[in-house]
C-alpha cells in the first residue's frame, strides 16, 4: 500500500505576507506558530489582524506543542497541478491548544487514517527559505 509521503522541494507553495511571516520563520526553525488572543485568550491558527471572538487587536504569537487529532481529511490523486505528487491527505487538525489548522498528513497509508487520530508535527522542506508543517500518527516515527 502507498505511504503518504511530504511534497518534493519546488512544489508551489504559499507566499508569507507581513501578517503571516512569524508563522512561517517559526516553520523554519521546527516550531508550530498560532496566534492567542490578549483579551478572550482565543487561540487562533490563521494570521488574523484582529479576534474573531472579541475583535481585540492584541495578538501574540505562541510555540504549539505540536500535538493534535485528526478531524477530517480527504485524500487527492488529481491534484490541481502536476508538481505535486499523489497520493496526498488534505487534513484539518485540532491542535491541543484549542485551534485547527489546515496540513497533510504523512508517515501512514491513506486507509490508516481515523477520525480522531493522534498527530504530531514535523517540518520539511519545500524550498532553501520555506519548511512546510506536516503531521504524522503518533507511534509512526515521531
Amino acid at each position: 500500500m502507498t505511504e503518504l509521503r511530504p511534497q518534493p522541494p519546488g512544489t508551489p507553495a504559499p507566499t508569507p505576507s507581513i501578517f503571516s511571516a512569524p508563522y512561517w520563520e517559526g516553520c523554519a526553525r521546527g516550531e508550530l506558530r498560532y496566534l492567542r488572543c490578549a483579551g478572550c485568550q482565543l487561540a487562533l491558527a490563521d494570521a488574523p489582524r484582529l479576534c474573531w471572538r472579541c475583535h481585540s487587536r492584541e495578538l501574540n504569537w505562541e510555540v504549539s506543542e505540536g500535538r493534535g487529532r485528526l478531524y477530517s481529511w480527504t485524500i487527492v490523486w488529481r491534484p490541481q497541478t502536476p508538481e505535486f505528487e499523489v497520493p496526498y491527505a488534505v487534513a484539518i487538525v485540532d491542535l491541543a491548544e484549542g485551534c485547527a489548522i489546515i496540513s497533510s498528513i504523512i508517515g501512514c497509508a491513506p486507509d490508516d487514517l481515523v477520525e480522531g487520530m493522534e498527530l504530531a508535527v514535523e517540518f520539511h522542506p519545500n524550498s532553501d527559505l520555506l519548511s512546510l508543517p506536516y503531521f504524522r500518527p503518533v507511534g509512526a516515527g515521531t
